[in-house]
């Protein structure tokens, strides 16, 4: 059997017949969120001693001064991976409040069991050797905590987690929230121990040369965890996908770490690192395009059903159309980019709705429909209002 991509994914569930768009809009209540958000606040509470304590933990083996000028370093290269998260994540951007709590994941709680482990090996065994610690030990214990980040994403915001992209912006920000909290250390200790000159060279090596290398790793197994997404399947059969994605970024860290362990850290940056960058980054490309076709397929099932017109769906469906539109709506009376964001945005979500459906993983799919078809239809007649 043949998929229009090598990424689409075959549905678990018979294609819900559409209703025909009505003459007049018929107001839709916007559907009731189901519980599973709760879990993930109840988790966020559960992070603030955490942070407390890992606050007291740096400030009291460092000092306040150097924890404070390792923050504002650190600061630099997670702002840059936050921005270009961001702009991987514009087609169809995720809650706002699930990108905060994996940035807080990774800062805070992965970061607290990778510490809690390391001491549990050293009163148990002693301190392993360093380079058993960073070729093995760091990268099976951080990717395994930072996975357990999106687990909780895929369990407890389940309608917020459609396919490999939104995986891949979870895992990307747990990543760089990991990565926020260990360069404060790494910066902080070169501060102390070598002063402004060996600052320069580890923020080089850090933020310059490899602000994307933890990204990387937990996009793998987010990557993973949204292909389950994509097919509809549950935590359980989810994690036939999500364990090979947590030993590929275990792999991919651990060689990272070998090469500045065992080789030549840039020859191997050179031949096999930025390679590795390149085809990461061809692969985004691959999958945005692959989000942009089921936008597409999806609208257009609208579209024979008289919701939308041809020319909407090629407007909503590509990058350029977008931009054209955002163009034309700023020449309107009173600008209404706002309404076409509006648009756009409500569209989109429509066509991950019906996606879900088709997946069978959406148990509100007829109110989420209604509410969705009723606002592009405002916004419609509020876009060619005179």
């Amino acid at each position: 059997m043949s998929f229009p991509s090598p990424l689409a994914q075959p549905g678990s569930a018979a294609p819900a017949p559409i209703s025909p768009a009505p003459r007049a809009p018929v107001s839709a209540a916007p559907p009731r969120r189901r519980g599973g958000g709760v879990a993930l606040w109840v988790v966020a509470v559960l992070l603030v001693p955490v942070l407390a304590l890992l606050v007291r933990y740096f400030t009291g083996a460092l000092g306040t001064a150097a924890s404070f000028f390792g923050l504002v370093l650190a600061v630099i290269p997670f702002v840059i991976v936050w921005f270009a998260v961001r702009y991987i994540d514009r087609w169809e951007p995720e809650p706002r409040r699930l990108l905060v709590f994996a940035v807080a994941w990774g800062a805070v709680a992965a970061v607290a069991i990778a510490l809690g482990v390391d001491l549990v090996i050293t009163l148990l065994v002693g301190r392993p050797p360093e380079a058993f610690s960073a070729v093995v030990q760091a990268p099976i214990v951080e990717e395994l905590a930072k996975g357990l980040g999106v687990l909780l994403i895929f369990v407890f915001a389940r309608r917020a987690f459609d396919g490999p992209v939104d995986g891949i912006v979870y895992g990307a920000l747990i990543g760089a929230g990991f990565a926020l909290t260990e360069n404060v250390q790494y910066f902080a200790v070169s501060y102390l121990e070598g002063g402004p000159q060996q600052v320069a060279t580890t923020f080089f090596l850090r933020a310059v040369l490899s602000p994307f290398a933890h990204v990387m790793f937990t996009s793998l197994t987010g990557f993973a965890f949204g292909l389950a997404a994509r097919r509809g399947l549950g935590a359980g059969g989810a994690l036939a996908y999500g364990i090979p994605g947590i030993i590929a970024a275990i792999v991919l860290h651990a060689l990272w770490n070998g090469s500045a362990t065992f080789a030549n850290f840039f020859e191997v940056y050179a031949t096999l690192q930025v390679p590795l960058f390149l085809a990461f980054i061809a692969g985004i490309l691959l999958l945005r395009r692959e989000e942009s076709r089921l936008t597409r397929a999806r609208l257009g099932e609208y579209a024979a059903a008289g919701w939308f017109t041809p020319q909407e769906v090629d407007m909503l469906a590509t990058g350029p159309g977008r931009r054209s539109a955002l163009a034309w709506a700023r020449t309107l009376p009173g600008d209404r980019t706002a309404v076409m964001r509006g648009f756009i945005a409500d569209a989109t979500a429509l066509a991950a709705a019906r996606q879900r459906s088709l997946s069978g993983r959406e148990p509100q799919a007829a109110a989420t429909e209604r509410y969705l078809l009723e606002r592009t239809t405002a916004a419609r007649a509020a876009l060619l209002a005179r």
